[in-house]
């Protein structure tokens, strides 16, 4: 046996030894990876406000805290008016829901020929076995909801934390990096933060004039159908389908539903096909056209960035992919060189 076998085979299983560690690490911690990402982006997100208020004198962590401060507060501001103005409409729709119920018993008799009363069909309702069983199980599973709620709000303040670092200590971090790296790499580094900076505000500005956008074409609608509250719906129907991703457009579009069934359950329908024609409208051409002007990238490859950001990392891939594309794109393009295109003698 060759003397540098054994030591050979030491090797190799030490390395897979570390390999396998590697891995194990790395699928416990990419939850605190992915918070780490996302919080990488809001600090790049409030990097220009920050430098702004910096540059007039402010010190670095006050006018970070500040620009959280203002976020917070609006953030909070507007939830507490879409509660309690959801409060008041549940309510209502709690009151009137027998009415609801009656007229559209008394249409399904005319229709079909039928006899259905409202009682028998409560009644039938409260003595079902799927009824009992559904009961139980949302009894049985509101400490998992609590606990769920609970670890939202964790990620929440570590997301927040992490944020709040970056962007507090984003030039002492910059620093740190380059300090590593020779002065060639350095310039390259800052560059490529400028970028970073520039293309994931130019991503928001593009998200914050499409909400803008999306909120006053449903309040026209909402204004004109005589759902109330529609400048508050529209505000929400604004923000939430553009800032959440995926799962946004539906949860923006549920809610205005929700109040103009309260008004007539025709209006509902009515909210429900504005919802689903004006997406597409944005998703194939106000979005692709607006994002390549702001963030500088092609409609096509903006729209497929999204897609495979949603495959690789979920909600918050669809989230982060289109300026993490920009911001490549633009810095690999300082490295290609382009030549001029020669004519076609066939042409």
């Amino acid at each position: 046996m060759p003397r540098w076998l054994p030591r050979a085979v030491v090797l190799v299983l030490a390395l897979y030894a570390c390999f396998q560690l590697g891995s194990w690490a790395f699928h416990q911690l990419i939850g605190l990876l992915l918070n780490i990402l996302i919080a990488f982006f809001l600090a790049l997100a409030v990097e220009p406000a920050v430098s702004r208020m910096a540059a007039r004198g402010m010190r670095r962590g006050v006018a970070t805290f500040l620009v959280f401060l203002g976020v917070l507060v609006f953030s909070l501001g507007f939830m507490a008016l879409l509660g309690s103005m959801l409060a008041g409409q549940i309510v209502d729709m709690v009151e009137r829901f027998p009415q609801y119920l009656d007229s559209l018993i008394d249409s399904i008799n005319q229709t079909f020929h039928t006899d259905l009363s409202r009682l028998a069909i409560q009644d039938s309702l409260l003595h079902s076995d799927s009824l009992q069983k559904y009961v139980q199980n949302s009894a049985s599973g509101v400490l998992d909801v609590s606990a769920t709620v609970l670890g939202g709000l964790f990620k929440l303040l570590t997301i927040a934390l992490f944020a709040f670092y970056f962007a507090a200590d984003g030039p002492r971090l910059r620093r740190a990096l380059c300090s590593v790296l020779p002065p060639a790499r350095q310039a390259e580094v800052l560059r490529a933060w400028e970028i970073a900076v520039a293309k994931t505000g130019g991503y928001l500005y593009s998200r914050g004039l499409m909400a803008l956008v999306s909120g006053v074409a449903h309040y026209i609608v909402l204004f004109v159908l005589g759902v109330p509250y529609a400048p508050a719906l529209a505000v929400w129907v604004g923000l939430v389908s553009q800032f959440i991703p995926t799962i946004g457009t539906y949860l923006a579009g549920a809610l205005p539903m929700l109040i103009a069934f309260t008004v007539s359950p025709w209006y509902a329908v009515y909210v429900l096909g504005f919802v689903v024609v004006y997406q597409q409208f944005e998703n194939y051409m106000l979005q692709p056209k607006l994002t390549s002007k702001t963030v500088d990238i092609h409609p096509a490859v903006a729209f497929g960035s999204v897609i495979a950001g949603t495959a690789l990392l979920g909600a918050v891939g669809a989230l982060i992919a289109i300026p993490a594309v920009a911001t490549l794109q633009a810095f690999l393009g300082a490295y290609v060189k382009r030549y001029e295109v020669t004519s076609d003698p066939r042409v």
